[in-house]
Protein backbone atom coordinates (compact mmCIF):
# COMPACT_ATOMS: atom_id res chain seq x y z
CA UNK A 1 0.00 0.00 0.00
CA UNK A 2 2.04 3.09 -1.10
CA UNK A 3 1.79 6.87 0.35
CA UNK A 4 0.53 9.65 -1.81
CA UNK A 5 1.67 13.21 -0.99
CA UNK A 6 0.47 15.80 -3.26
CA UNK A 7 3.20 17.88 -3.65
CA UNK A 8 2.70 22.26 -2.76
CA UNK A 9 4.98 24.65 -3.81
CA UNK A 10 4.02 26.92 -0.55
CA UNK A 11 2.04 26.95 2.53
CA UNK A 12 -1.50 28.47 1.91
CA UNK A 13 -2.54 30.98 4.31
CA UNK A 14 -3.75 29.86 8.39
CA UNK A 15 -7.41 30.45 9.11
CA UNK A 16 -7.82 32.55 12.13
CA UNK A 17 -9.31 30.57 14.90
CA UNK A 18 -11.12 31.77 17.92
CA UNK A 19 -11.01 29.96 21.38
CA UNK A 20 -13.78 27.58 20.99
CA UNK A 21 -13.19 26.75 17.00
CA UNK A 22 -11.91 23.97 15.57
CA UNK A 23 -8.17 24.16 15.59
CA UNK A 24 -7.25 20.64 14.03
CA UNK A 25 -9.54 17.91 12.81
CA UNK A 26 -8.16 14.00 11.70
CA UNK A 27 -10.59 12.56 9.24
CA UNK A 28 -10.21 9.17 8.80
CA UNK A 29 -6.34 8.52 9.52
CA UNK A 30 -4.67 5.69 8.95
CA UNK A 31 -1.14 4.67 8.99
CA UNK A 32 0.16 1.21 7.66
CA UNK A 33 3.45 0.12 8.46
CA UNK A 34 5.04 -2.83 5.64
CA UNK A 35 6.01 -5.76 6.37
CA UNK A 36 8.64 -7.10 3.95
CA UNK A 37 10.74 -10.21 3.44
CA UNK A 38 13.75 -10.61 1.47
CA UNK A 39 17.38 -9.12 1.41
CA UNK A 40 17.90 -7.90 -2.20
CA UNK A 41 14.44 -7.60 -3.45
CA UNK A 42 12.10 -6.90 -0.62
CA UNK A 43 8.22 -7.92 -1.06
CA UNK A 44 5.78 -7.22 0.99
CA UNK A 45 3.96 -9.32 3.02
CA UNK A 46 2.06 -7.68 5.02
CA UNK A 47 1.18 -4.53 6.90
CA UNK A 48 0.69 -3.52 10.37
CA UNK A 49 -2.26 -1.27 11.39
CA UNK A 50 -0.79 1.32 13.78
CA UNK A 51 -3.76 3.51 13.04
CA UNK A 52 -6.77 2.58 11.12
CA UNK A 53 -9.54 4.96 10.28
CA UNK A 54 -9.48 7.61 13.47
CA UNK A 55 -11.73 11.03 13.32
CA UNK A 56 -11.64 13.72 15.78
CA UNK A 57 -11.12 17.06 16.29
CA UNK A 58 -9.64 19.24 18.65
CA UNK A 59 -10.62 23.09 19.74
CA UNK A 60 -8.57 25.85 20.06
CA UNK A 61 -7.61 26.22 23.93
CA UNK A 62 -8.45 22.68 25.02
CA UNK A 63 -6.65 19.86 26.22
CA UNK A 64 -7.85 16.00 24.34
CA UNK A 65 -6.69 13.01 26.11
CA UNK A 66 -5.37 9.98 24.18
CA UNK A 67 -5.50 6.98 26.19
CA UNK A 68 -4.94 3.24 25.27
CA UNK A 69 -2.65 0.46 26.19
CA UNK A 70 0.72 0.37 24.67
CA UNK A 71 1.01 -0.43 21.06
CA UNK A 72 -3.07 0.74 20.29
CA UNK A 73 -1.58 3.93 17.84
CA UNK A 74 -1.44 6.80 20.01
CA UNK A 75 1.77 7.57 19.28
CA UNK A 76 1.54 6.87 16.02
CA UNK A 77 -1.51 9.31 15.95
CA UNK A 78 0.67 12.32 17.05
CA UNK A 79 3.26 11.73 14.77
CA UNK A 80 1.55 11.87 11.29
CA UNK A 81 -0.19 15.21 12.87
CA UNK A 82 3.14 16.56 13.56
CA UNK A 83 4.35 15.04 10.10
CA UNK A 84 7.31 12.96 11.10
CA UNK A 85 5.03 10.35 9.66
CA UNK A 86 3.41 10.44 6.35
CA UNK A 87 0.07 8.78 6.71
CA UNK A 88 -1.30 6.20 4.35
CA UNK A 89 -4.54 8.20 4.02
CA UNK A 90 -7.21 10.66 5.43
CA UNK A 91 -7.01 14.02 6.44
CA UNK A 92 -4.97 16.43 8.79
CA UNK A 93 -6.77 19.65 8.80
CA UNK A 94 -4.54 22.26 10.64
CA UNK A 95 -6.38 25.92 11.06
CA UNK A 96 -7.80 24.95 7.59
CA UNK A 97 -5.13 23.92 6.29
CA UNK A 98 -5.02 20.35 4.66
CA UNK A 99 -1.08 19.01 5.86
CA UNK A 100 -1.41 16.38 3.52
CA UNK A 101 -0.91 18.22 0.59
CA UNK A 102 2.27 19.95 1.43
CA UNK A 103 5.84 19.14 1.02
CA UNK A 104 8.44 19.61 3.41
CA UNK A 105 9.31 22.93 2.17
CA UNK A 106 5.68 24.25 2.52
CA UNK A 107 5.47 22.38 5.91
CA UNK A 108 8.37 24.23 7.79
CA UNK A 109 6.75 27.84 8.36
CA UNK A 110 3.79 25.47 9.92
CA UNK A 111 5.79 23.70 12.26
CA UNK A 112 6.12 26.62 14.31
CA UNK A 113 2.58 26.53 14.98
CA UNK A 114 2.57 22.88 16.05
CA UNK A 115 5.47 21.59 18.75
CA UNK A 116 6.03 18.41 20.57
CA UNK A 117 7.14 17.84 24.19
CA UNK A 118 8.90 13.83 23.35
CA UNK A 119 8.25 11.04 26.56
CA UNK A 120 11.74 10.58 27.32
CA UNK A 121 13.87 13.78 29.09
CA UNK A 122 17.17 11.88 28.61
CA UNK A 123 17.46 10.86 25.08
CA UNK A 124 15.42 13.80 23.71
CA UNK A 125 18.03 16.21 24.64
CA UNK A 126 21.47 16.36 22.25
CA UNK A 127 23.80 16.09 25.09
CA UNK A 128 26.54 18.07 23.29
CA UNK A 129 24.46 21.11 23.35
CA UNK A 130 24.49 23.66 25.92
CA UNK A 131 20.53 24.15 27.16
CA UNK A 132 21.11 28.10 25.84
CA UNK A 133 22.02 26.34 22.10
CA UNK A 134 18.86 23.61 22.49
CA UNK A 135 16.67 26.11 22.83
CA UNK A 136 18.68 28.84 20.55
CA UNK A 137 18.91 26.71 17.02
CA UNK A 138 15.34 26.79 16.45
CA UNK A 139 15.14 29.71 16.53
CA UNK A 140 17.57 30.83 14.90
CA UNK A 141 16.70 27.85 12.29
CA UNK A 142 13.10 29.79 11.86
CA UNK A 143 14.44 33.16 12.37
CA UNK A 144 11.95 33.93 15.16
CA UNK A 145 14.52 35.76 16.87
CA UNK A 146 17.63 36.81 14.43
CA UNK A 147 19.71 38.59 16.93
CA UNK A 148 21.71 37.03 19.77
CA UNK A 149 20.87 39.23 22.10
CA UNK A 150 17.26 39.21 21.72
CA UNK A 151 17.54 35.68 21.49
CA UNK A 152 19.51 34.81 24.32
CA UNK A 153 16.71 36.93 26.52
CA UNK A 154 14.07 34.78 24.99
CA UNK A 155 16.09 31.74 25.88
CA UNK A 156 16.06 33.54 29.68
CA UNK A 157 12.22 34.13 29.51
CA UNK A 158 11.40 30.55 28.75
CA UNK A 159 13.82 28.99 31.13
CA UNK A 160 12.13 31.22 33.54
CA UNK A 161 8.84 30.82 32.62
CA UNK A 162 9.33 27.07 33.07
CA UNK A 163 10.70 27.23 36.47
CA UNK A 164 14.35 27.17 35.94
CA UNK A 165 16.86 30.00 36.64
CA UNK A 166 18.63 31.34 33.62
CA UNK A 167 21.60 30.46 34.44
CA UNK A 168 20.55 26.42 33.42
CA UNK A 169 21.42 28.07 29.81
CA UNK A 170 25.19 27.41 30.09
CA UNK A 171 24.31 23.37 31.41
CA UNK A 172 24.77 20.37 29.59
CA UNK A 173 21.68 17.90 29.91
CA UNK A 174 23.47 15.37 31.82
CA UNK A 175 24.22 18.00 34.50
CA UNK A 176 20.57 18.04 35.49
CA UNK A 177 17.95 15.82 36.65
CA UNK A 178 15.12 14.56 34.88
CA UNK A 179 12.05 16.82 35.75
CA UNK A 180 14.55 19.80 34.89
CA UNK A 181 15.41 18.21 31.23
CA UNK A 182 11.46 17.62 30.92
CA UNK A 183 11.40 21.40 31.68
CA UNK A 184 13.78 21.66 28.93
CA UNK A 185 11.76 20.06 26.48
CA UNK A 186 8.84 22.40 27.55
CA UNK A 187 10.92 25.27 27.01
CA UNK A 188 12.12 24.29 23.54
CA UNK A 189 8.07 23.20 22.33
CA UNK A 190 7.45 27.07 23.35
CA UNK A 191 10.16 29.01 22.02
CA UNK A 192 8.67 29.06 18.21
CA UNK A 193 5.69 30.62 20.01
CA UNK A 194 3.52 27.58 19.21
CA UNK A 195 -0.41 27.34 18.73
CA UNK A 196 -0.55 23.25 19.55
CA UNK A 197 1.35 21.37 21.60
CA UNK A 198 1.47 17.28 21.72
CA UNK A 199 2.82 16.08 24.53
CA UNK A 200 3.73 12.39 24.13
CA UNK A 201 3.68 10.76 27.54
CA UNK A 202 5.41 14.00 28.67
CA UNK A 203 5.15 12.82 32.30
CA UNK A 204 5.33 9.17 32.32
CA UNK A 205 9.41 8.74 32.88
CA UNK A 206 8.78 11.23 35.79
CA UNK A 207 9.18 10.18 39.61
CA UNK A 208 5.47 10.82 40.92
CA UNK A 209 6.05 14.41 42.71
CA UNK A 210 8.16 15.46 39.27
CA UNK A 211 4.97 14.53 37.36
CA UNK A 212 2.49 17.04 39.69
CA UNK A 213 4.81 19.60 39.16
CA UNK A 214 5.26 19.10 35.14
CA UNK A 215 0.98 18.64 34.94
CA UNK A 216 0.64 21.58 37.19
CA UNK A 217 3.04 23.49 34.64
CA UNK A 218 1.79 22.21 31.15
CA UNK A 219 -1.67 23.84 32.92
CA UNK A 220 -0.19 27.40 33.50
CA UNK A 221 1.29 27.80 30.33
CA UNK A 222 -1.80 26.65 28.43
CA UNK A 223 -3.68 29.57 30.50
CA UNK A 224 -0.55 32.01 30.17
CA UNK A 225 0.23 31.64 26.16
CA UNK A 226 -3.56 30.23 25.23
CA UNK A 227 -2.38 26.72 24.14
CA UNK A 228 -3.79 24.14 23.03
CA UNK A 229 -2.77 20.09 23.93
CA UNK A 230 -2.61 16.83 22.62
CA UNK A 231 -1.91 14.86 25.54
CA UNK A 232 -1.06 11.48 25.38
CA UNK A 233 -0.46 8.93 28.39
CA UNK A 234 -1.14 6.12 30.38
CA UNK A 235 -2.23 7.46 33.46
CA UNK A 236 -5.66 7.82 33.58
CA UNK A 237 -5.56 9.92 36.71
CA UNK A 238 -3.46 12.50 35.13
CA UNK A 239 -5.33 12.78 32.02
CA UNK A 240 -8.51 13.10 33.91
CA UNK A 241 -7.05 16.04 36.02
CA UNK A 242 -5.47 18.08 32.52
CA UNK A 243 -8.04 16.89 30.04
CA UNK A 244 -11.11 18.72 28.89
CA UNK A 245 -12.24 15.42 26.79
CA UNK A 246 -10.58 12.13 26.38
CA UNK A 247 -10.38 10.16 23.48
CA UNK A 248 -10.05 6.29 23.98
CA UNK A 249 -7.76 4.06 21.90
CA UNK A 250 -7.50 0.26 21.23
CA UNK A 251 -5.81 -1.78 18.67
CA UNK A 252 -5.68 1.58 16.16
CA UNK A 253 -9.11 2.28 16.56
CA UNK A 254 -11.21 4.65 18.25
CA UNK A 255 -13.44 3.24 20.52
CA UNK A 256 -15.18 6.38 22.78
CA UNK A 257 -14.52 10.29 22.74
CA UNK A 258 -16.40 12.34 25.76
CA UNK A 259 -16.10 15.17 28.02
CA UNK A 260 -13.65 13.96 30.74
CA UNK A 261 -15.97 13.76 33.89
CA UNK A 262 -18.71 12.00 31.56
CA UNK A 263 -15.94 9.25 30.25
CA UNK A 264 -15.41 9.05 33.93
CA UNK A 265 -18.45 8.87 35.59
CA UNK A 266 -20.54 6.85 33.08
CA UNK A 267 -18.04 4.71 30.58
CA UNK A 268 -20.24 3.17 27.52
CA UNK A 269 -17.56 0.74 25.85
CA UNK A 270 -16.47 -2.25 27.43
CA UNK A 271 -12.31 -1.30 26.84
CA UNK A 272 -12.79 2.03 28.73
CA UNK A 273 -14.75 0.33 31.60
CA UNK A 274 -11.82 -1.96 31.87
CA UNK A 275 -9.44 0.41 31.60
CA UNK A 276 -11.17 2.39 34.64
CA UNK A 277 -11.33 -0.18 36.72
CA UNK A 278 -7.83 -0.73 36.53
CA UNK A 279 -7.33 2.53 38.38
CA UNK A 280 -6.34 2.22 42.17
CA UNK A 281 -8.36 4.44 44.68
CA UNK A 282 -6.64 5.85 46.96
CA UNK A 283 -8.99 5.23 49.92
CA UNK A 284 -8.25 1.39 50.82
CA UNK A 285 -12.12 0.28 52.00
CA UNK A 286 -13.49 1.32 48.98
CA UNK A 287 -10.71 -0.34 46.91
CA UNK A 288 -11.78 -3.58 48.55
CA UNK A 289 -15.26 -3.25 47.77
CA UNK A 290 -14.74 -2.64 43.88
CA UNK A 291 -14.98 -4.80 41.18
CA UNK A 292 -12.20 -5.21 38.68
CA UNK A 293 -12.97 -6.06 35.39
CA UNK A 294 -10.14 -8.25 34.26
CA UNK A 295 -10.51 -8.70 30.16
CA UNK A 296 -9.61 -12.24 28.50
CA UNK A 297 -7.00 -13.55 26.53
CA UNK A 298 -4.11 -10.78 25.21
CA UNK A 299 -4.35 -7.65 22.73
CA UNK A 300 -4.13 -9.56 18.50
CA UNK A 301 -1.09 -8.11 16.38
CA UNK A 302 -1.96 -5.29 14.64
CA UNK A 303 -0.10 -7.12 11.88
CA UNK A 304 -3.74 -9.16 11.57
CA UNK A 305 -6.29 -7.66 13.52
CA UNK A 306 -9.36 -9.42 14.12
CA UNK A 307 -12.72 -9.25 11.39
CA UNK A 308 -15.49 -6.72 12.85
CA UNK A 309 -15.08 -4.94 15.77
CA UNK A 310 -11.01 -5.65 16.79
CA UNK A 311 -11.94 -5.61 20.30
CA UNK A 312 -14.41 -8.76 20.39
CA UNK A 313 -12.36 -11.74 21.03
CA UNK A 314 -11.75 -10.18 24.55
CA UNK A 315 -15.50 -8.11 24.85
CA UNK A 316 -18.03 -9.99 27.21
CA UNK A 317 -20.56 -8.20 25.12
CA UNK A 318 -19.87 -9.48 21.71
CA UNK A 319 -22.61 -10.94 19.61
CA UNK A 320 -22.36 -12.68 15.86
CA UNK A 321 -22.57 -9.49 14.45
CA UNK A 322 -19.35 -8.24 16.42
CA UNK A 323 -17.05 -10.50 14.55
CA UNK A 324 -18.33 -9.44 11.13
CA UNK A 325 -19.08 -5.97 10.49
CA UNK A 326 -17.08 -2.83 12.51
CA UNK A 327 -18.91 -0.63 14.59
CA UNK A 328 -19.55 3.01 13.41
CA UNK A 329 -18.89 5.86 16.01
CA UNK A 330 -22.12 6.81 17.44
CA UNK A 331 -23.03 9.73 19.49
CA UNK A 332 -25.13 7.71 22.19
CA UNK A 333 -25.12 11.41 24.21
CA UNK A 334 -24.57 14.95 23.42
CA UNK A 335 -21.00 14.80 22.71
CA UNK A 336 -20.46 10.99 24.08
CA UNK A 337 -19.00 8.92 20.92
CA UNK A 338 -18.89 4.49 21.35
CA UNK A 339 -17.98 2.28 18.47
CA UNK A 340 -19.90 -0.44 19.95
CA UNK A 341 -23.72 -1.29 18.94
CA UNK A 342 -24.64 -3.20 22.34
CA UNK A 343 -24.61 -0.19 24.70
Amino acid sequence: MSEQVVVSERAPPLKKVGKGDTLLQVRNLRKYFPVTEGILFQKAVGHVKAVDDVTFEIKKGETLGLVGESGCGKTTTGRCILQLERPTAGEIVFEGVNLEKLDSKALSPLRQKVQVIFQDPYSSLNPRMKVGDILGEPMRVHGVYPDSAERNKRIAELLNYCGLPSKFADRYPHEMSGGQRQRVGIARALCLNPDFIICDEAVSALDVSIQAQVINLLEDLREEFDLTYLFIAHDLSVVHHLCNRVAVMYLGKLVELAESDELFDNPMHPYTRALLSAVPVPDPSKEAQRQHQVLKGEVPSPLNPPPGCVFHPRCTLAVDSCRKEIPPLRELRPGHWVACTEV
